[in-house]
């Protein structure tokens, strides 16, 4: 006999930002984001540094992601860059309410760095991912200086991903972002 499980309503977002921001208050569309999405009534978002900042290993940041900052099935992950891979890898063994991917990509590059975080060492679980989610959201641009569009579109095939697709936010490092919180908002108005 299998067990029914309710779809249970988002109650939070988690921003995993990408590699090396360091005071991640002060980097890129962070803060800006999570100021507004606290406005939400009944709902919360986290943003806090990571260990490990600059390789991002895999192996610290997944068990920081569960046992820190409690993604689980009411969570939306937001991951931006090395974010996206973790919030990826995540899902591969996790239940999650949504993952939203901002310059989300496939393969090391290779670069030494990506190559050392561990994301990149083994075949993506796409099938598991699908499962593990309700939403999976793509924000993507063709001008992006570190990732090829042929990565990012990778993704989004792969994913069946909800593709944003831009010609002019390079790798999303502004200050403001808009069109995230219509998602976020969006996936709320939608499990309501």
């Amino acid at each position: 006999m299998f067990e029914v499980r309710q779809k249970l309503p988002p109650t939070k977002a988690v921003i995993v930002p990408g590699n090396g921001s360091g005071d991640i208050e002060k980097s890129n569309w962070y803060r800006w984001v999570w100021e507004r999405l606290e406005e939400i009534p009944g709902f919360q978002c986290i943003l806090r540094n990571m260990p490990d900042p600059i390789t991002a290993r895999e192996r610290i940041w997944l068990p920081f992601m569960e046992s820190e900052l409690h993604c689980d099935e009411q969570t939306i992950i937001i991951g931006h860059s090395s974010g996206a891979a973790a919030a990826m890898r995540y899902a591969e063994t996790h239940k999650v309410y949504a993952i939203i991917l901002v310059s989300a990509y496939i393969s090391d590059l290779g670069d030494e760095n990506e190559r050392e975080s561990g994301y990149f060492n083994r075949p993506w679980q796409w099938e598991k991912m699908k499962a593990n989610c309700h939403r999976i959201v793509q924000f993507a641009s063709t001008d992006d200086p570190f990732l090829p569009w042929s990565e990012q579109q990778a993704v989004a095939n792969e994913l069946n991903a909800e593709l944003h697709k831009f010609t002019d936010r390079g790798h999303f490092q502004s200050s403001e972002f808009k069109e995230l919180i219509s998602v976020v908002q969006g996936i709320l108005n939608g499990a309501a």
